[in-house]
């Protein structure tokens, strides 16, 4: 089969939602998916999967390193990681080569019975069964379900390790986390934040794609356009976790404001690679509400008209016939799945704190894979995790890979089975708008005056801040010195977000040379 003709790949990666919970009760035919008869058991109570998410979920389901391990293995604790480092008298900086534990699918209700690692509390007992529940997707999704069913739909698409947000987000760049399983923390990645961002051995796919001489592109919801509740918090929700890598700062990551725009150009697109980031809301307290990303206790509505104005965008431009979207999550959120994840290539010798290789796929997660070349109600069984979005495009580029895990990834192409461009939608469905009533001014005073986390996903917006800030202070060590100690005296969520207000100016100054830059 010969290359199908793709010159513009662009990727929309949402948040924290499992395969089953958005499409098990599709309907969408040919696609493996949960039953009602699937089930976990906590404290003796059976729960079944059910049709019909929430649009929220009461509290954030756990998603680190550990959670994970109870969901799938229905162990509570990285202990048997952790026994040949002990048995070593701590001599090994860290456990190596030690298997995942037989994983069963057991421990998806009990881990959201119990977990506290996302501090937004443990949920009552009626809402446990809500962790198995799954979208009724035509009436509760009909956007995402509209391009599944025109496009193609990937039932055997995995996250690319066990584990949260960020490492997951590596991977997506560079086919490796470097080592890291878990969400930043203030002591963990300092090396990288304080000189020139998060570094992979052998570079990012923006580098790579730079040497290759080829350009990309970044954009997110940074006007958070898409939310029907904007967060009065959602400010830290538009810094994109792309700016935490080497090469990539804040102003290289453009306003989706401009996204039709620039595909309309006159000139053309040039961009042979674009990621596209939402809007995370209400970061600061952990419950990202009010954001475009659809994390589990903000409503589906922004994810869904972000994934329509991008797909929408893209179908109506000159370069819809040659383009190729892939739309998928970072990971599952703790939400259940019923396939049992299967073994991966590890992709370089990195081994994590507790002594995971990598070599395990994490848990299934949604993706759908868009062009004029799939022909409608396209099921693909392959395996994919998301080095297979690097190994796609380096297949279309003619690129080599970055590590073992994309080198030994399948590709989506085999999708594009069309010779010719054919007939799609050129719109897709509207979102019904819901609303909520906004945080009172003495609870957003309360939550102010609460302390900095150690770790989570405001650590690693804050860093990004602060990597930005460093390279604004060039070769200049006192203003650096400076930038620094200025950090370091944040505390609070209320300093935290006074920090970030007071860099906006230079960061928007910056991108501003940088857009006269790009016009040049």
């Amino acid at each position: 089969m010969s290359q199908p003709n793709i010159s513009n790949v662009f990727v929309l990666m949402l948040e924290n939602h499992s395969f089953d919970n958005i499409f098990a009760m599709s309907g969408i035919p040919g696609i493996r998916a949960a039953t009602l008869a699937d089930s976990n058991c906590y404290c003796g109570q059976q729960y079944f999967v059910k049709d019909g998410a929430p649009e929220s979920m009461p509290t954030d389901p756990g998603h680190e390193f550990e959670d994970v391990l109870e969901q799938l293995t229905g162990r509570k604790s990285v202990v048997p990681y952790l026994m040949s480092w002990l048995q070593s008298g701590g001599k090994q900086k860290h456990p190596r080569g030690l298997p995942y534990p037989p994983i069963d699918l057991s421990g998806f209700a009990s881990n959201y019975a119990t977990s506290t690692t996302e501090k937004t509390g443990t949920p009552q007992a009626v809402d446990i069964g809500d962790i198995m529940a799954c979208f009724n997707t035509a009436k509760q999704l009909p956007v995402i379900h509209e391009l599944a069913t025109q496009f193609a739909i990937c039932d055997n698409w995995f996250s690319s390790l066990p584990g949260p947000t960020w490492p997951n987000r590596f991977f997506v760049h560079g086919a490796t986390s470097m080592g890291f399983a878990r969400s930043p923390s203030l002591g963990e990645e300092f090396d990288w934040e304080l000189f020139d961002g998060f570094s992979y051995e052998k570079g990012s796919i923006f580098q790579a794609l730079t040497s290759n001489n080829k350009k990309w592109r970044l954009y997110n919801d940074r006007r958070n356009r898409f939310s029907d509740d904007p967060s009065p918090w959602w400010e830290f929700g538009w810094i994109p976790q792309v700016a935490a890598l080497k090469g990539v700062h804040l102003w290289d990551v453009h306003s989706l404001d401009q996204f039709k725009d620039d595909l309309n150009n006159e000139d053309g697109y040039p961009y042979s690679y674009t990621f596209i980031e939402p809007n995370y809301g209400e970061s600061v307290f952990d419950t990202y509400k009010g954001g475009s990303s659809q994390h589990p206790e903000d409503d589906p509505t922004g994810g869904e008209g972000l994934i329509k104005y991008v797909y929408e965008a893209i179908r109506n431009s000159p370069v819809w016939n040659t383009s190729l979207l892939i739309v998928t999550y970072d990971e599952h959120g703790g939400f259940y799945d019923s396939v049992i994840p299967g073994k991966a290539v590890p992709p370089d010798g990195n081994v994590s704190d507790c002594g995971f290789d990598f070599g395990q796929y994490g848990v299934r997660v949604p993706a759908v894979i868009v062009s004029p070349l799939i022909p409608p109600g396209t099921v693909s069984s392959s395996v994919y995790d998301h080095t297979s979005i690097l190994k796609t495009l380096e297949t279309v580029l003619g690129m080599d890979h970055l590590t073992a895990r994309d080198a030994n990834a399948n590709h989506v192409l085999d999708l594009l089975t069309l010779t010719t461009p054919r007939e799609c939608p050129t719109q897709l469905p509207v979102i019904p708008i819901r609303e909520r009533a906004p945080l009172s001014a003495q609870m957003v005073a309360e939550r102010s005056a609460q302390p900095l986390p150690s770790f989570g996903n405001l650590i690693g917006f804050i860093q990004v801040l602060l990597k930005a800030n460093l390279t604004l202070c060039g070769e200049d060590q006192a203003a650096r010195k400076a930038a620094y100690e200025e950090f370091q005296k944040i505390t609070t969520l209320g300093e935290a977000q006074d920090y970030f207000h007071s860099l906006i100016p230079k960061i928007e100054e910056a991108a501003q040379k940088q857009s006269e830059i790009d016009r040049r």
